[in-house]
């Protein structure tokens, strides 16, 4: 508007008590933000999600790209739009409250994703276009509607959040569904029921023979108590006394927990020899993977309110046998379920669960030969995304970490061998390494890596930092 025009425009609304005119937005580097986010925040999730730019994932690109659009769109309207003050403040506060009260609805699938940062990250993008296409939509109305219309066009942008839920992340991209619809487990659950059928009776020559003061007396119906110190009769198990052929893959990344195959070669050009799928079946939630002898599989998965230790044929993926502990772990980054993997020696599976409990498991039937719950035999809380380390099996004794914190149980009775030291957070499973002609158990943790030379002497040996941890604890 020319300066000239302008001020006859002021003088004649100040003479004839009319509301000065305010000066015109200036809208078109917003709305070209506006345009770069929502192509970059909407468009590349949709188009190529899994695709890399430069060893990047376009969908973290995405998340990043729409947050810093996000707010180059803020800047320009507490400084360059044009707009009064007091719309240009009222915006920011109206979106703080909108994110606060959003925060306070939301499924908590969202409201504690990304270490409670996803609904921040994913919704400031639509807030910033809600307010250009609001800025747009309403520059020729009256001050009072266009106040009125702001606080409406905020809040519209957060009602989908209030819709939704997510059942985590592929490739750094949510997966978004409506809050009303059943999770998979739920469908899981919804099924038809595909329990295991009966196991035959087998004789056990070894529990008639065994002398009544072996082991405590302990019903063989009870189930494993998280606090119960020997949940079973541990020398009543004939395969804990005959050892049997070593598992082809015994647990946590194979025989030496290094991810190798030996002795096995397999055609890698999947596009001119693909691999046949022989099975599919829906099982519960969870992070472990697959140990395997013969031809019987374990993992462990959650189901409802029982964390499950579960064996399925290979060659049909029909269901052997299910153990439950009646716990459940969820938290809203990876969801519901065990993050362990089992471990299979002499016949039997052992099992750490997301809360703690350690279990001893015939592997053909499932049947408890004992049960610990190491949160409270070393005094460590349950960790934000759960207990994750996978039991080690060294001669006669498991070993796992809960958190920081190495734990020792013999493998027959699950009676404390020795423990320690803390060593911070850890989410690792222990290792065992020959360094030097030194057989020791290894853990890498928050602080760094620590060394444990193997039984009988179960000496500390340090840390990489070269910092002493609390002395170990013989038991």
């Amino acid at each position: 508007m020319p300066t000239n025009e302008a001020n006859e425009l002021h003088e004649k609304a100040a003479t004839e008590n009319l509301p000065i005119p305010r000066k015109p937005l200036w809208l078109w580097p917003g709305v070209v933000l506006a345009i770069v986010v929502a192509l970059v925040s909407y468009g590349l999730p949709l188009i190529a999600s899994d695709a890399e730019a430069f060893g990047v994932s376009l969908g973290f690109v995405a998340i990043i790209g729409g947050l810093l659009g996000g707010l180059a769109i803020l800047v320009w309207w507490l400084f360059f739009s044009r707009a009064p003050w007091v719309e240009r403040i009222s915006a920011v506060i109206v979106m703080s409250i909108a994110l606060f009260i959003t925060k306070l609805i939301v499924h908590q699938s969202i409201a504690g994703a990304g270490m409670g940062m996803l609904l921040y990250l994913s919704a400031i993008p639509g807030l910033c276009l809600a307010l250009v296409v609001w800025a747009v939509a309403t520059q020729r109305l009256s001050d009072n509607v266009r106040r009125a219309t702001l606080s409406a066009a905020i809040l519209l942008a957060c009602v989908p959040w209030m819709l939704l839920r997510t059942e985590g992340v592929s490739n750094t991209v949510s997966q978004y569904h409506w809050r009303w619809t059943p999770t998979p487990e739920e469908r899981l659950l919804a099924q038809a029921n595909d329990e295991p059928k009966p196991l035959s009776a087998t004789p056990t020559p070894a529990a008639t023979t065994a002398s009544p003061t072996a082991s405590p007396t302990v019903s063989p119906n009870a189930s494993p108590s998280p606090t119960a110190s020997v949940a079973a009769k541990a020398e009543a198990s004939p395969s804990a006394a005959t050892a049997e052929k070593p598992a082809e893959w015994p647990g946590f990344r194979g025989p030496n927990r290094d991810s190798i195959v030996r002795g096995v070669q397999i055609k890698t050009d999947w596009a001119a020899s693909p691999p046949v799928q022989m099975w599919r079946k829906p099982i519960g939630p969870g992070w472990s993977s697959f140990a395997v002898h013969g031809d019987h599989l374990y993992t462990q998965e959650q189901r409802g309110e029982d964390e499950i230790v579960a064996c399925y044929k290979v060659s049909t993926g029909e269901p052997v046998w299910r153990h439950k502990d009646a716990v459940r772990f969820w938290e809203s980054n990876a969801g519901a379920g065990p993050r362990a993997t089992p471990t299979l020696h002499n016949g039997r599976v052992y099992t750490f669960g997301a809360t703690g409990i350690l279990n001893a498991l015939e592997a053909s039937t499932g049947k408890v030969v004992w049960s610990r719950n190491v949160a409270t035999d070393t005094s460590r809380k349950v960790p934000d995304w759960g207990f994750a380390s996978s039991p080690l099996v060294v001669n006669d004794i498991v070993i796992v970490a809960a958190a920081g914190t190495l734990a020792a149980y013999d493998s027959t009775t699950g009676k404390p061998r020795w423990q320690g030291p803390s060593h911070g957070g850890s989410y690792s499973s222990p290792h065992r390494v020959t360094i030097d002609g030194a057989e020791q158990i290894v853990l890498l943790g928050g602080p760094g890596a620590i060394s444990v030379a193997r039984p009988p002497t179960a000496r500390f040996f340090g840390n990489i930092s070269g910092n002493r941890a609390p002395s170990l604890n013989l038991l």
